[in-house]
């Protein structure tokens, strides 16, 4: 236990130093390399199977920071600052105003903005089968959705909470959770994803939807924020009306080129990313009557929002994820999983015991995969001693997972978002926080009445 205890003082003093106006990235670098460190004191292994060790457990530290500076800056990182590029462009050549301008029109007949924001996150959800990156997922929204959200009257925090949101409820029934979930439960994959999940998926969903319609507009009136239109006649548009297909390139390029919409072709996000900042430079060259060298000068603002990118969002992400290691490395994850095999309790009990334990695990390291695939391997054995069928136990344990990092300001998806947004992490949290208690609440319920307890 002593473990355990450790991870938490150093999770509290992270959250302390955060909200006291440190750096954030700075914070959770530090701590993620003492937790690392006090690892090596205490004997254990400080890095993961895959990583080779140096030979000593302060350089292991130091290599696991190298890692992920490897890993998230030229994976997740690199899609983050395409995309922080992409929407820089956008900016600078004048569609995004374009767009703000012909949607403006018909979504003025629309007086709540609050009723805007529900449109939009049901939107996003449905985007979420089409991207199963949590946090890429929340850059494209961002890049995309965002823009014009707050344009139409939503408040930032609002706005950036529903980009941060659809992947916290699963709709994708090929999700590698989702399958992973399907085997420990012993159904077929159809069966679980699409007879069991997806119906405790939808009514979570619109639950959600309400939550942040009021949850949202209290927190406005609460904090005075002024939920006001921009002016359309206001926003000066120099570039010409069909600018406005250009911001929803990458979308469009996902729902075509990212599944089997066209057969034999496949592009990942990178790639499309890039070909529509292409697509858009060439658009944009042809526009300005062939103006190479003004073309080239503008995608400049590119370039610079990828350089923005890097340090604002993709170095939090790093951090994050050395911190999360030092809390698994440490042992905190295994303590929680003793935890809920000592416990002697029925098949409801045991149930809500788990779903707590993996949102726990998720809000403390920021990662909705790691808990879930971590607490996953008990349910089998705990459900067959107790005669429970294993969907019970597991189905809400597989969405707390995914609600739990909505409202971690340690994960990829709020340091991103509020990154790109200019808006602090707590601040999303917060306004993710209340739709996420229902959300829960609404998986346990449904579970419960959808799902037999009994094998």
């Amino acid at each position: 236990m002593l473990e355990l205890f450790i991870g938490l003082a150093v999770t509290i003093a992270v959250g302390y130093f955060i909200i006291k106006g440190y750096k954030p990235a700075g914070v959770l670098l530090t701590a993620g390399i003492v937790l690392l460190l006090i690892t090596g004191v205490m004997g254990m292994k400080v890095l993961p199977d895959s990583i080779n060790s140096t030979g000593n457990f302060v350089t292991d530290s130091l290599e696991y920071v190298k890692y992920m500076l490897q890993y998230r800056g030229g994976g997740l990182g690199l899609q983050i600052m395409l995309l922080c590029g992409f929407a820089s462009y956008m900016t600078h050549i004048g569609a995004n105003n374009v767009v703000v301008k012909q949607f403006s029109k018909p979504l003025s007949y629309i007086k709540s903005p609050y009723i805007l924001l529900v449109a939009a996150y049901i939107v996003a959800c449905l985007m979420s089968l089409a991207v199963s990156s949590a946090t890429g997922l929340g850059v494209l929204l961002m890049a995309t959705l965002f823009p014009m959200m707050t344009a139409m009257g939503i408040s930032r925090p609002a706005a950036v909470a529903i980009c941060a949101s659809p992947a916290a409820i699963i709709l994708s029934p090929t999700s590698g959770d989702v399958v992973v979930a399907a085997e420990k439960s012993g159904l077929p994959l159809h069966v679980f994803a699409v007879e069991t999940v997806l119906p405790v998926s939808i009514c979570a969903i619109i639950v959600m939807a309400a939550a942040a319609f009021f949850w949202n507009k209290y927190l406005d009136k609460k904090e005075n924020i002024k939920m006001e239109k921009v002016d359309i006649s206001e926003i000066e548009v120099k570039a010409p009306a069909y600018y406005a297909i250009l911001p929803f390139m990458p979308i469009i390029g996902v729902f075509l080129f990212n599944g089997s919409t066209i057969k034999g072709l496949y592009l990942d996000i990178y790639t499309i990313v890039v070909l529509s900042i292409f697509i858009g430079a060439l658009v944009d060259f042809i526009t300005k009557r062939f103006k190479g060298k003004e073309t080239l000068e503008d995608l400049e603002a590119c370039y610079q929002g990828m350089a923005d990118a890097f340090k604002g969002v993709v170095m939090l992400l790093v951090a994050a994820g050395v911190f999360a290691q030092g809390l698994m490395s440490i042992g905190a994850i295994d303590n929680l999983i003793g935890l809920a095999e000592a416990a002697g309790a029925g098949g409801f009990a045991l149930m809500l015991l788990l779903t707590g334990l993996t949102v726990a695990a998720a809000i403390a390291t920021g990662s909705g995969n790691a808990p879930f695939y971590a607490f996953v391997e008990l349910a089998p054995a705990l459900a067959g001693k107790m005669g429970l069928s294993p969907a019970f136990l597991i189905i809400p344990m597989l969405q707390a997972s995914n609600l739990g990092r909505t409202i971690s300001p340690v994960s990829g998806v709020i340091v991103a978002t509020s990154g790109m947004g200019n808006v602090n992490p707590f601040e999303v949290v917060k306004r993710t926080s209340v739709p996420v208690i229902c959300g829960l609440i609404t998986v346990i319920i449904g579970t419960a009445v959808l799902v037999p307890m009994y094998a």
